[in-house]
């Protein structure tokens, strides 16, 4: 299974270049007075690879911030690391240059830092839980790639550790602070498509068991380290690439470390579906699977409004309404009321706003930035765009999509206690198999 990945990573990592070279000024209502406005945020980053070498380069070029550590099981990758930010304040001479940047080979050195405040995670989806509960307990806040976590139990006990610790935890669900996204999502939760009875969430399929050949062990990595909780296998390039690799490995692709597809598009695609209809703090409470086996798509999800949740193959989210129906994607915006087309491109996103929406209209978060919506959260202590509540949330909907591909069950689901009901389901399923010493909740 090949993924779709690159082309939308590389156009998110090429806009949080682009902030880093602009630090945003964020509006004076971020900042509050919990943390002086002047006063610098220090961050380590853990796990540098592709995705974090973007999330380090967005981060870097900001005034307010300061990159103390970096960490990875990869001793290229993280000198790699360690050098780009040394280098970054050795040519920003105006920057008041932090101390060298420390790279280090176990996570639990760099969240255990007391002059650290924050933890950006963007390692395999199987480590995510375990590092940013190490490092909320540390009292660090917690910037962590989707999906947030690689369980329904770990995402819950994420929440638990966030709440105990009084942290702030950004999932790296971007699509929220995009604004075609919040535009559809306002347009759905105002009525102006009608009743919702079907919404198309198209992605790729579920993941694979790993079955990958060996290879040569990677001179510098600590295998057994990148593994972590994961069954011990061999090595394979496929899992972790040699070097400092410029793509997106298929880790994502094999169950022991992600949920393909489903779990990789799929965090931020069904995360804005559950947006649009309201169901944040909520999921779905039937999920039905298709009828033939090894299907890449076909799951149904039934809400308690009705309303049904199609996985289906490409790429996007369609809204269906008794009045409309609008498409979704990064960088696309088309809305329909009956058979006219009322929007073409996200450059309708606004006015389409303005011509539809009611004076009393339910407006929904309007973040500026993504990662300066974390950054702004941390000081004012207020919940980002997306929370570690709205994180689990999304954890629960594609992690109950692949567990009907998996086992081929009908699946009833109690979304506020999270567990399954009437018979159905195995409570084994919500929890991870974890190789010991490893705990993952």
């Amino acid at each position: 299974m090949k993924s779709n990945r690159t082309f939308s990573r590389r156009n998110f990592l090429a806009a949080t270049l682009v902030a880093g070279a602009a630090p945003l000024v964020l509006p004076s209502r971020i900042w509050a007075a919990d943390t002086p406005a002047n006063a610098k945020i220090n961050l380590g980053f853990v796990g540098m690879g592709t995705q974090n070498r973007g999330l380090l380069n967005g981060f870097i070029g900001r005034e307010e911030v300061r990159v103390l550590a970096v960490c990875d099981v990869d001793k290229t990758r993280r000198e790699a690391a360690k050098q780009t930010v040394d280098t970054y304040y050795q040519n920003h001479k105006k920057i008041a240059a932090p101390p060298p940047c420390v790279a280090y080979g176990d996570f639990r050195e760099l969240v255990a830092r007391k002059d650290l405040d924050g933890v950006v995670i963007a390692t395999p989806d199987h480590w995510h839980s375990i590092i940013a509960i190490a490092a909320l307990e540390e009292g660090k806040h917690v910037y962590c790639e989707k999906p947030m976590a690689h369980s329904i139990a770990e995402a819950r006990a994420m929440v638990k550790a966030v709440r105990k610790n009084k942290r702030i935890l950004q999932v790296g669900s971007m699509q929220r602070s995009s604004r075609e996204f919040r535009a559809s999502a306002e347009l759905v939760r105002n009525g102006c498509l009608g009743k919702i009875s079907k919404v198309e969430v198209a992605v790729g399929g579920p993941a694979v068991p790993c079955n990958l050949p060996e290879e040569a062990a990677e001179p510098g990595l600590d295998w057994n380290f990148w593994l972590g909780p994961a069954p011990l296998r061999p090595y394979n390039s496929a899992l972790s690439p040699r070097g400092v690799h410029k793509h997106f490995p298929d880790w994502r692709n094999y169950r022991e470390y992600g949920g393909g597809g489903v779990t990789d598009w799929g965090a931020h695609h069904f995360d804005i579906a559950q947006w649009g209809m309201g169901y944040d703090d909520s999921g779905p409470i039937e999920i039905r699977p298709p009828n033939k086996p090894n299907a890449q798509s076909g799951v149904v999800l039934l809400y308690s409004n009705g309303v049904e949740v199609h996985h289906v193959s490409g790429n996007g989210i369609t809204f269906f309404g008794e009045k409309g129906k609008l498409y979704v994607n990064r960088g696309k915006f088309q809305l329909w009321i009956g058979e006219q087309q009322k929007a073409e491109d996200i450059s309708y996103c606004e006015p389409i706003l303005k011509e539809l929406l009611p004076a009393n209209a339910v407006r929904l978060y309007n973040s500026p930035h993504h990662l300066a919506d974390w950054l702004g959260c941390m000081r004012s202590r207020k919940l980002p765009i997306c929370d570690v509540e709205i994180g689990a949330r999304t954890v629960s909907v594609c992690e109950l999509v692949n567990l009907a591909y998996y086992h081929g069950q009908k699946l009833k689901w109690d979304p506020a206690k999270e567990v399954f009901i009437d018979g159905t389901g195995d409570a084994s399923w919500l929890h991870p198999i974890v190789r010991p010493p490893w705990k993952a909740v």
